[in-house]
């Protein structure tokens, strides 16, 4: 997959059977997700990536068969429905299993939080899990799913990792052979500090992605340092990641995107 300027849009899966804000059936979370997605691709977006947001409070690393079941499910049906590239991440920290379902579901890339040094998370400590994920993808012949990895990642406390820079992280995640770097602020909807972007962009020749708060206003300032931007929230109804994908403000950002990709 080229990511050069790339825009990912975010479908926010619904809360999935069994977890405490489930309330609709999986073929109502898969109607609603295919849905998202289509609006996305309709928009002009390069890729996709799906995630399971709605499945709060998230388990440490270890989701359930349930969940693995429903988000093939879901996977496989987007898969079907658009053409363009898919990710997807599990949260919180499952990445083996986004790995088996976007291996099964025929998707491009996953999104890894925890893949090199640990942190301490919303869900409790989290371990780095490079060496595990790298082997598990070699084992299950997925070598051609990229592997997107978060550094210092929003939602997180890393003072046990304070003395280590975002740049020695990114360099970190490159001898670990991580596939793409991603950047964030610090919570959803935040947009990076420009200093933490600059700082990895100068020490690591892996494809730099920003992955919160991106939006139509600020884009312009990130463009010349990023290879590629996650955007959920801005796309999204007011602007709420909890709400359902908006065709015309994915449409108006591309235009946006469009122009800088203009001038560029």
């Amino acid at each position: 997959m080229d990511i050069n300027k790339s825009i990912i849009g975010m479908v926010h899966v619904g809360a999935l059977p069994g977890t405490p804000k489930s309330c609709h059936s999986l073929a109502e979370i898969i109607e609603q997700a295919t849905s998202d997605a289509q609006k996305l691709e309709k928009g002009g977006v390069d890729a996709i990536m799906i995630e399971n947001m709605h499945d709060r409070p998230y388990l440490n690393r270890k989701v359930g068969p349930e969940i693995v079941a429903a988000m093939t499910a879901v996977a496989t049906k987007i898969r079907q429905v658009v053409t363009i590239p898919l990710g997807i991440q599990i949260l919180a920290g499952a990445n083996k299993q986004a790995l088996a379902v976007g291996h099964s579901a025929g998707f491009d890339f996953i999104r890894a939080e925890g893949f090199v040094f640990g942190h301490m998370a919303d869900e409790g400590m989290m371990n780095s899990d490079a060496a595990e994920l790298l082997r598990y993808r070699k084992k299950i012949g997925a070598d051609r799913i990229k592997i997107w990895t978060d550094i210092k990642k929003k939602h997180s406390s890393h003072a046990i990792s304070a003395d280590v820079s975002i740049g020695e992280m990114a360099k970190a995640a490159e001898f670990f052979l991580s596939d793409g770097v991603i950047v964030t602020g610090n919570a959803t909807g935040e947009e990076a500090s420009l200093n933490d972007v600059e700082a990895v962009k100068a020490v690591t020749g892996l494809p730099l992605i920003i992955g919160s708060g991106i939006n139509e206003q600020n884009i312009a300032g990130f463009w010349p340092f990023a290879d590629a931007f996650i955007v959920g929230s801005s796309f999204k109804i007011a602007g709420n990641w909890e709400n359902e994908v908006e065709l015309e403000r994915v449409q108006d950002f591309m235009k946006r995107v469009s122009d800088l990709r203009k001038n560029s």
